[in-house]
């Protein structure tokens, strides 16, 4: 039975089978990216603007951490659901095994690390004055949770690469609710404050691996392993870390945008700047879950049948993805250009945010009807494996043309200039990744397509 459901990523018409992946995934980013909010929300007005500042010190070291297993998990899903398509279930069974072996041993290991060198690492990242003792209490308890979410994330890409989004889904929503019940109990009723809001996310974590946990004993999975499939295999630990570094190297450039857009628009702008800049950022997290989730649920499609050797069927899961998203994409383009200052007023009743922020908004998703093309184009090559072009074009847009545009762009424009940087880039990003991927289509995939089919 488990096996009939992953073989219908081979079997099942492209536009029902993404539609059927695409929406859990949504589902369970939105939830997320919701959670983020109201947890925010919660522990502000319960503990105070002090817990809030603490919890965004300790947030870079754990999910640095937890990073490590949706690397490994992304990594190894790829070769998952290719052996799949492929017949191979050896191939499956033994990548799973080294999966949880990478992820326990690396993250563990950054846990011992990361508690041994907690007095250093906590005022570093800014706990310092009164930030710092909340500070390191949320930074202790969460990391004896933090592998158990390593786990989780790495073990949610395999449960995708199985052809199971509903469950995976559900993976995603239960730490997210998890986390908002707890924060209530510990820091509401029993007014824990910062043990209290450490714990809770630490239990919604564990509560997360038990689900998951749970999944692959059950007989909803056909991924079976023994201990056999524990001991780390070169030729695989190799790819997954390969494909993998394509995760980890697209986390550590957006760290560093954040890092460089908050310097820039200070210094440009002062305070107001930055606060208009945290609105939009809110803004690409939320508004764009379709799209994300369009993403998320091509990849096991395409390397299912990659592995499957159904080049057809790859070909239309590329274009059907790439409609299905830039429709999604156009649609939160429309809703953004015309309600920019009633989107801001959700979030401040500041009159000099409610006036910078709406023009900002609108340069910032200038282009957002075809981030598509450049979004399903990266995560291909990622699902087939080729991780040096999928490596490339994830670093295209904010590695190689937004970071250096937001320094050279000020410089003759201003603040206008930081804000033009996003549609100039997600363009160029674009162009550069038609052209791959048609290159790609072309060679590999015996396509007879005009390039520029891509991009109508």
């Amino acid at each position: 039975m488990a096996r009939a459901s992953s073989e219908e990523l081979g079997s099942e018409p492209i536009s029902k089978l993404l539609v059927k992946q695409a929406v859990p995934a949504s589902i369970g980013i939105l939830v997320m990216s919701l959670n983020v909010l109201v947890d925010t929300i919660f522990v502000g007005q319960w503990i105070g603007a002090t817990a809030i500042a603490a919890i965004n010190v300790v947030l870079p070291v754990s999910f640095f951490i937890a990073a490590l297993g949706m690397a490994i998990g992304i990594g190894g899903s790829s070769i998952i659901s290719r052996a799949l398509g492929a017949d191979n279930k050896d191939k499956a069974l033994k990548t799973f095994g080294n999966q949880i072996t990478l992820t326990l041993l690396l993250t563990i290991s950054m846990v011992i690390l990361g508690l041994w060198f907690a007095d250093g690492i906590v005022p570093a990242f800014g706990g310092k004055g009164n930030i710092l003792e909340p500070a390191k209490i949320y930074y202790i308890i969460v990391l004896y949770g933090v592998p158990f979410l390593a786990l989780s994330m790495m073990g949610n890409t395999v449960i995708r690469a199985e052809g199971k989004p509903k469950f995976a889904m559900y993976a995603m929503m239960i730490p997210s609710v998890g986390n908002l019940v707890l924060d209530y109990v510990f820091i509401n009723l029993l007014d824990l404050g910062m043990v209290g809001a450490a714990w809770a996310t630490t239990i919604a974590y564990v509560l997360c691996f038990a689900f998951i946990f749970w999944f692959f004993l059950s007989k909803n999975s056909e991924l079976k392993i023994n201990k056999s499939h524990f001991g780390l295999n070169k030729p695989i630990v190799s790819e997954i870390g390969s494909l993998g570094f394509v995760t980890l190297a697209r986390q550590a450039v957006v760290s560093m945008t954040y890092l460089f857009m908050n310097n820039i628009l200070f210094d440009l702008g002062g305070e107001t700047s930055v606060t208009a800049y945290a609105i939009v950022g809110r803004m690409l997290m939320f508004a764009l879950f379709p799209v994300y989730g369009i993403t998320q649920g091509f990849l096991p499609i395409a390397g299912f049948n990659y592995g499957a050797v159904k080049y057809d069927r790859v070909k239309e899961s590329i274009y059907t993805a790439i409609k299905y998203a830039a429709a999604l994409a156009t649609v939160v383009f429309i809703l953004l250009m015309v309600f920019p200052e009633a989107i801001t007023r959700l979030f401040t009743d500041d009159k000099d945010v409610i006036l910078q922020t709406p023009p900002a908004m609108r340069w910032v998703f200038a282009a957002t009807p075809i981030i598509a093309l450049q979004l399903i184009g990266a995560a291909y090559f990622q699902a087939i494996g080729k991780a040096k072009q999928a490596l490339l074009l994830t670093l295209t847009r904010q590695g190689f043309f937004f970071i250096p545009l937001i320094f050279i762009l000020p410089i003759f424009y201003g603040e206008l200039g930081v804000w033009i940087a996003f549609p100039i880039s997600d363009i160029l990003a674009t162009i550069v990744t038609a052209y791959f991927l048609n290159r790609e289509i072309i060679k590999n995939l015996k396509a007879e397509t005009n390039p520029l089919e891509l991009i109508k």
